[in-house]
Protein backbone atom coordinates (compact mmCIF):
# COMPACT_ATOMS: atom_id res chain seq x y z
CA UNK A 1 0.00 0.00 0.00
CA UNK A 2 1.66 3.73 -0.82
CA UNK A 3 1.84 5.85 2.07
CA UNK A 4 -0.63 8.24 2.58
CA UNK A 5 -0.36 11.39 4.55
CA UNK A 6 -3.15 11.64 7.46
CA UNK A 7 -5.82 14.19 6.57
CA UNK A 8 -5.95 17.55 8.93
CA UNK A 9 -9.18 18.13 10.69
CA UNK A 10 -9.63 21.90 11.29
CA UNK A 11 -11.56 23.33 14.30
CA UNK A 12 -15.10 24.15 13.95
CA UNK A 13 -15.05 27.63 14.77
CA UNK A 14 -18.94 27.66 14.75
CA UNK A 15 -19.13 26.28 18.05
CA UNK A 16 -18.66 27.65 21.35
CA UNK A 17 -16.85 29.24 22.88
CA UNK A 18 -15.01 30.29 19.84
CA UNK A 19 -17.75 31.97 18.14
CA UNK A 20 -18.10 34.74 21.01
CA UNK A 21 -14.61 34.17 22.14
CA UNK A 22 -12.83 37.95 21.84
CA UNK A 23 -10.03 39.11 19.71
CA UNK A 24 -6.76 38.46 20.41
CA UNK A 25 -5.07 41.53 22.39
CA UNK A 26 -2.13 42.86 20.54
CA UNK A 27 0.52 44.80 22.56
CA UNK A 28 3.15 46.57 20.24
CA UNK A 29 6.81 46.09 21.20
CA UNK A 30 8.40 49.13 22.79
CA UNK A 31 12.17 48.22 22.88
CA UNK A 32 14.11 45.88 20.68
CA UNK A 33 14.39 42.52 21.83
CA UNK A 34 11.92 42.21 24.35
CA UNK A 35 8.30 41.17 24.31
CA UNK A 36 5.55 43.09 26.06
CA UNK A 37 3.59 41.44 29.37
CA UNK A 38 1.81 38.63 29.38
CA UNK A 39 3.59 37.50 26.04
CA UNK A 40 1.92 34.46 23.93
CA UNK A 41 4.68 31.87 23.62
CA UNK A 42 3.94 29.39 21.08
CA UNK A 43 4.46 25.17 21.18
CA UNK A 44 4.94 23.11 18.23
CA UNK A 45 1.02 22.38 17.65
CA UNK A 46 -1.14 24.51 15.28
CA UNK A 47 -2.28 27.54 16.82
CA UNK A 48 -5.24 29.90 16.27
CA UNK A 49 -5.90 33.45 16.85
CA UNK A 50 -9.00 35.51 16.83
CA UNK A 51 -8.22 38.87 14.69
CA UNK A 52 -11.44 40.96 13.45
CA UNK A 53 -13.58 37.95 14.21
CA UNK A 54 -12.06 35.68 11.88
CA UNK A 55 -9.71 32.71 13.23
CA UNK A 56 -6.22 32.78 11.76
CA UNK A 57 -3.78 29.87 11.97
CA UNK A 58 -0.43 31.20 12.36
CA UNK A 59 1.70 29.94 9.59
CA UNK A 60 4.18 28.11 11.02
CA UNK A 61 5.39 27.58 14.50
CA UNK A 62 8.17 27.98 16.68
CA UNK A 63 8.83 26.52 20.21
CA UNK A 64 9.29 29.23 22.45
CA UNK A 65 8.87 32.11 19.86
CA UNK A 66 5.77 34.68 20.22
CA UNK A 67 3.21 35.49 17.58
CA UNK A 68 3.47 38.56 15.65
CA UNK A 69 0.68 40.31 13.38
CA UNK A 70 2.03 41.72 10.30
CA UNK A 71 0.27 44.36 8.10
CA UNK A 72 -0.58 42.31 5.30
CA UNK A 73 -2.48 40.22 8.11
CA UNK A 74 -0.24 37.13 8.54
CA UNK A 75 0.77 36.08 11.86
CA UNK A 76 4.42 35.60 11.74
CA UNK A 77 6.34 33.54 14.82
CA UNK A 78 9.69 35.51 16.14
CA UNK A 79 11.93 35.19 18.77
CA UNK A 80 12.63 37.24 20.98
CA UNK A 81 16.07 38.87 19.78
CA UNK A 82 14.55 39.54 16.51
CA UNK A 83 11.25 41.65 17.91
CA UNK A 84 11.74 44.88 16.84
CA UNK A 85 9.80 48.16 17.83
CA UNK A 86 6.70 48.64 16.79
CA UNK A 87 5.87 44.98 15.96
CA UNK A 88 2.46 43.50 17.22
CA UNK A 89 2.55 41.23 19.67
CA UNK A 90 -0.30 38.66 20.47
CA UNK A 91 -0.55 38.34 24.37
CA UNK A 92 -2.50 35.89 26.49
CA UNK A 93 -1.62 32.78 28.38
CA UNK A 94 -5.20 31.05 27.71
CA UNK A 95 -5.00 28.32 25.71
CA UNK A 96 -8.64 27.14 25.14
CA UNK A 97 -9.77 29.92 22.55
CA UNK A 98 -11.75 32.03 25.29
CA UNK A 99 -9.07 35.05 25.11
CA UNK A 100 -9.14 34.03 21.46
CA UNK A 101 -6.31 32.02 21.20
CA UNK A 102 -6.56 27.74 21.03
CA UNK A 103 -3.32 26.04 20.47
CA UNK A 104 -4.71 22.76 18.43
CA UNK A 105 -3.29 19.38 19.13
CA UNK A 106 -5.67 16.99 17.92
CA UNK A 107 -6.06 17.71 13.82
CA UNK A 108 -4.32 14.89 12.71
CA UNK A 109 -4.99 12.39 16.06
CA UNK A 110 -7.31 9.42 15.54
CA UNK A 111 -9.24 8.12 18.01
CA UNK A 112 -9.81 4.31 18.23
CA UNK A 113 -13.24 3.43 20.34
CA UNK A 114 -11.85 -0.18 20.54
CA UNK A 115 -8.32 0.95 22.37
CA UNK A 116 -8.02 0.06 26.25
CA UNK A 117 -7.41 2.69 28.56
CA UNK A 118 -4.68 1.01 30.16
CA UNK A 119 -1.98 -1.33 28.56
CA UNK A 120 1.16 -2.72 30.03
CA UNK A 121 4.45 -1.11 27.92
CA UNK A 122 2.85 2.26 26.50
CA UNK A 123 5.85 3.89 26.43
CA UNK A 124 8.78 3.94 24.78
CA UNK A 125 11.58 1.95 26.12
CA UNK A 126 14.41 -1.10 25.06
CA UNK A 127 11.80 -3.64 25.50
CA UNK A 128 9.58 -1.64 22.97
CA UNK A 129 9.12 -3.72 19.57
CA UNK A 130 10.32 -1.19 17.01
CA UNK A 131 9.35 -3.44 13.57
CA UNK A 132 6.53 -1.71 13.02
CA UNK A 133 8.14 1.86 13.13
CA UNK A 134 10.69 0.56 11.04
CA UNK A 135 8.01 -0.53 8.46
CA UNK A 136 6.57 2.97 8.35
CA UNK A 137 9.64 5.01 8.33
CA UNK A 138 10.31 2.97 5.56
CA UNK A 139 7.02 4.16 3.72
CA UNK A 140 7.50 7.35 4.80
CA UNK A 141 11.08 7.97 3.21
CA UNK A 142 10.21 6.50 0.39
CA UNK A 143 7.43 8.95 0.23
CA UNK A 144 9.48 11.92 1.67
CA UNK A 145 12.25 11.42 -0.98
CA UNK A 146 10.03 13.57 -3.93
CA UNK A 147 7.06 14.80 -1.87
CA UNK A 148 8.50 15.86 1.51
CA UNK A 149 12.29 17.43 2.99
CA UNK A 150 13.89 15.18 5.35
CA UNK A 151 16.26 16.54 7.51
CA UNK A 152 18.89 14.46 9.57
CA UNK A 153 20.36 15.88 12.93
CA UNK A 154 23.93 13.72 12.80
CA UNK A 155 25.95 13.43 15.86
CA UNK A 156 29.55 11.70 15.63
CA UNK A 157 28.35 8.34 16.41
CA UNK A 158 27.26 8.17 12.86
CA UNK A 159 30.59 7.59 11.36
CA UNK A 160 32.28 5.76 14.04
CA UNK A 161 31.41 2.64 12.59
CA UNK A 162 32.33 1.52 8.76
CA UNK A 163 28.90 0.02 8.17
CA UNK A 164 26.55 2.93 9.39
CA UNK A 165 29.23 5.54 7.62
CA UNK A 166 28.65 3.96 4.20
CA UNK A 167 25.03 3.10 4.76
CA UNK A 168 24.12 7.04 5.46
CA UNK A 169 26.56 7.94 2.87
CA UNK A 170 24.29 5.89 0.30
CA UNK A 171 21.26 7.16 1.65
CA UNK A 172 22.44 10.98 0.89
CA UNK A 173 23.36 9.75 -2.63
CA UNK A 174 19.92 8.13 -3.38
CA UNK A 175 18.01 11.68 -2.09
CA UNK A 176 16.74 10.14 0.98
CA UNK A 177 18.43 13.78 2.59
CA UNK A 178 17.58 17.62 1.92
CA UNK A 179 19.64 18.81 4.43
CA UNK A 180 21.90 18.00 7.51
CA UNK A 181 22.51 19.79 10.77
CA UNK A 182 25.48 18.66 12.48
CA UNK A 183 28.23 20.07 14.00
CA UNK A 184 32.10 19.94 14.32
CA UNK A 185 32.91 16.32 15.89
CA UNK A 186 30.79 14.68 13.24
CA UNK A 187 32.42 16.31 9.71
CA UNK A 188 35.40 15.83 11.59
CA UNK A 189 35.43 12.27 12.26
CA UNK A 190 33.68 11.11 9.06
CA UNK A 191 36.68 13.34 6.59
CA UNK A 192 39.51 11.51 9.19
CA UNK A 193 38.19 8.67 8.07
CA UNK A 194 38.13 8.93 4.60
CA UNK A 195 41.61 9.86 4.67
CA UNK A 196 43.07 7.97 7.81
CA UNK A 197 40.36 4.56 7.93
CA UNK A 198 39.84 5.82 11.65
CA UNK A 199 37.47 7.94 13.98
CA UNK A 200 38.84 9.33 17.09
CA UNK A 201 41.96 7.51 16.37
CA UNK A 202 39.88 3.95 15.97
CA UNK A 203 39.68 2.12 13.10
CA UNK A 204 36.32 2.10 11.84
CA UNK A 205 36.50 -0.97 11.03
CA UNK A 206 38.47 -3.55 13.32
CA UNK A 207 38.11 -0.89 15.90
CA UNK A 208 42.22 -0.81 16.48
CA UNK A 209 44.16 2.04 17.65
CA UNK A 210 47.35 2.63 15.60
CA UNK A 211 50.22 4.72 16.73
CA UNK A 212 50.09 7.74 17.16
CA UNK A 213 46.32 7.73 15.39
CA UNK A 214 45.06 10.08 18.31
CA UNK A 215 46.27 13.00 16.37
CA UNK A 216 44.27 12.09 13.28
CA UNK A 217 41.79 14.11 13.77
CA UNK A 218 43.78 16.90 14.56
CA UNK A 219 45.74 16.33 11.40
CA UNK A 220 42.49 16.10 9.04
CA UNK A 221 41.00 19.53 11.01
CA UNK A 222 44.93 21.16 9.69
CA UNK A 223 44.46 19.82 6.45
CA UNK A 224 40.78 21.63 6.02
CA UNK A 225 42.35 24.67 7.22
CA UNK A 226 44.74 24.85 5.06
CA UNK A 227 42.58 24.15 2.21
CA UNK A 228 39.93 26.40 3.02
CA UNK A 229 37.03 24.66 2.31
CA UNK A 230 35.71 21.40 2.46
CA UNK A 231 35.43 21.01 -1.23
CA UNK A 232 39.13 21.88 -2.30
CA UNK A 233 40.08 19.15 0.67
CA UNK A 234 37.86 16.69 -0.79
CA UNK A 235 39.15 17.41 -4.36
CA UNK A 236 42.97 17.92 -3.34
CA UNK A 237 42.74 14.49 -0.67
CA UNK A 238 40.75 12.16 -3.48
CA UNK A 239 37.95 11.66 -0.96
CA UNK A 240 35.62 9.78 -2.44
CA UNK A 241 33.40 8.40 0.28
CA UNK A 242 31.48 9.76 3.11
CA UNK A 243 28.41 11.42 4.69
CA UNK A 244 30.28 15.24 3.88
CA UNK A 245 31.56 13.90 0.37
CA UNK A 246 27.95 12.32 -0.59
CA UNK A 247 26.36 16.02 0.82
CA UNK A 248 29.02 18.14 -1.51
CA UNK A 249 28.81 15.96 -4.37
CA UNK A 250 24.96 15.80 -4.40
CA UNK A 251 24.64 19.49 -3.40
CA UNK A 252 22.93 18.93 0.43
CA UNK A 253 22.97 21.54 2.55
CA UNK A 254 25.32 20.73 5.31
CA UNK A 255 24.99 22.89 8.45
CA UNK A 256 27.66 22.49 10.79
CA UNK A 257 26.98 24.28 14.08
CA UNK A 258 29.85 25.40 16.67
CA UNK A 259 30.17 24.50 20.02
CA UNK A 260 32.43 25.59 23.12
CA UNK A 261 34.16 22.80 23.07
CA UNK A 262 35.00 22.49 19.83
CA UNK A 263 38.94 21.78 17.86
CA UNK A 264 39.85 23.48 15.02
CA UNK A 265 37.13 23.85 13.99
CA UNK A 266 36.26 23.00 10.04
CA UNK A 267 36.14 26.09 7.93
CA UNK A 268 32.72 26.12 7.32
CA UNK A 269 31.64 25.98 11.55
CA UNK A 270 29.33 28.20 12.47
CA UNK A 271 30.97 30.11 15.43
CA UNK A 272 28.13 32.72 16.25
CA UNK A 273 25.56 30.05 18.06
CA UNK A 274 22.39 32.72 16.99
CA UNK A 275 23.47 32.80 13.03
CA UNK A 276 24.08 29.07 13.65
CA UNK A 277 20.49 28.91 14.97
CA UNK A 278 19.01 31.21 11.77
CA UNK A 279 20.83 28.72 9.32
CA UNK A 280 19.24 25.26 11.13
CA UNK A 281 16.11 27.06 11.11
CA UNK A 282 16.41 27.63 7.74
CA UNK A 283 15.85 23.74 7.09
CA UNK A 284 13.89 22.75 10.34
CA UNK A 285 11.10 25.30 9.12
CA UNK A 286 11.03 23.80 5.67
CA UNK A 287 10.78 20.01 7.64
CA UNK A 288 8.65 17.17 6.75
CA UNK A 289 10.49 14.65 8.50
CA UNK A 290 13.54 15.53 10.87
CA UNK A 291 15.33 12.14 11.89
CA UNK A 292 17.98 13.09 15.04
CA UNK A 293 20.42 10.01 15.76
CA UNK A 294 22.84 10.10 18.75
CA UNK A 295 23.01 13.50 19.61
CA UNK A 296 21.23 14.88 22.75
CA UNK A 297 21.70 18.14 22.84
CA UNK A 298 21.53 19.03 18.75
CA UNK A 299 18.60 17.01 19.02
CA UNK A 300 16.96 18.95 21.49
CA UNK A 301 17.95 22.01 19.70
CA UNK A 302 16.38 20.81 16.25
CA UNK A 303 13.07 19.36 17.57
CA UNK A 304 12.43 22.45 19.52
CA UNK A 305 12.80 24.63 16.22
CA UNK A 306 10.69 22.09 14.53
CA UNK A 307 7.22 22.53 14.61
CA UNK A 308 4.53 19.00 14.35
CA UNK A 309 3.31 20.71 10.95
CA UNK A 310 3.90 22.68 7.88
CA UNK A 311 1.65 24.36 5.72
CA UNK A 312 2.22 22.66 1.87
CA UNK A 313 0.73 23.53 -0.83
CA UNK A 314 -2.08 25.14 0.52
CA UNK A 315 -2.55 22.21 2.37
CA UNK A 316 -1.65 21.45 6.14
CA UNK A 317 0.40 18.15 6.76
CA UNK A 318 1.97 16.92 9.90
CA UNK A 319 5.63 16.97 10.34
CA UNK A 320 7.55 13.28 11.57
CA UNK A 321 10.12 13.64 14.20
CA UNK A 322 12.58 10.61 14.62
CA UNK A 323 14.84 10.32 17.50
CA UNK A 324 17.11 7.60 17.63
CA UNK A 325 19.51 6.71 20.47
CA UNK A 326 21.15 3.61 22.69
CA UNK A 327 20.03 5.64 25.78
CA UNK A 328 16.58 5.85 27.07
CA UNK A 329 17.59 8.78 28.95
CA UNK A 330 18.40 10.56 25.39
CA UNK A 331 15.34 9.69 23.61
CA UNK A 332 12.95 11.30 26.43
CA UNK A 333 14.80 14.21 26.85
CA UNK A 334 13.26 15.72 23.84
CA UNK A 335 9.69 14.94 24.67
CA UNK A 336 10.67 16.44 28.08
CA UNK A 337 11.65 19.52 26.70
CA UNK A 338 8.22 19.67 24.66
CA UNK A 339 8.70 17.91 21.23
CA UNK A 340 5.56 15.96 22.39
CA UNK A 341 5.28 14.61 18.89
CA UNK A 342 8.58 12.25 18.35
CA UNK A 343 8.82 8.90 18.12
CA UNK A 344 11.85 7.36 19.45
CA UNK A 345 13.41 4.56 19.03
CA UNK A 346 15.84 2.94 21.63
CA UNK A 347 18.95 1.32 19.91
CA UNK A 348 22.22 2.00 18.29
CA UNK A 349 22.65 4.07 14.99
CA UNK A 350 24.33 2.15 13.51
CA UNK A 351 21.89 -1.18 13.20
CA UNK A 352 19.02 1.95 12.70
CA UNK A 353 21.28 3.31 9.71
CA UNK A 354 21.88 -0.06 8.24
CA UNK A 355 18.64 -0.96 8.68
CA UNK A 356 17.17 1.94 6.40
CA UNK A 357 20.01 1.47 3.74
CA UNK A 358 19.41 -2.16 3.43
CA UNK A 359 15.81 -1.61 2.89
CA UNK A 360 15.71 1.51 0.64
CA UNK A 361 18.55 1.49 -1.40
Amino acid sequence: MAFQLPSYKHPDFEQEPFRSAPNAQIVVVEKEGVAPQNYHGLSIYPEYFKLNGEWILASESRMDGVPVLRTDGTIQVVEFRNLQVSDQVIVGRTEDGHEGIYVYANGFRSHDPNSDLFAFRSGRSRETAYSKDYNELYELLNYERDNGYIVWVLGPAVVFDYDSRQALSALISEGYAHAILAGNAMATHDLEAALFGTALGQNTYNQQSPPNAHYHHLDLINKAREAGSLKTLIEKESIQDGIVYSSIKNKVPLILAGSIRDDGPLPPVIPDVYQAQDEMRKHTRKATTLICLATQLHTIAAGNMTPSYIQKNGTIRPVYIYCIDIAEFAVNKLRDRGSLEVTTLVTNVQDFLVHLKNNLV
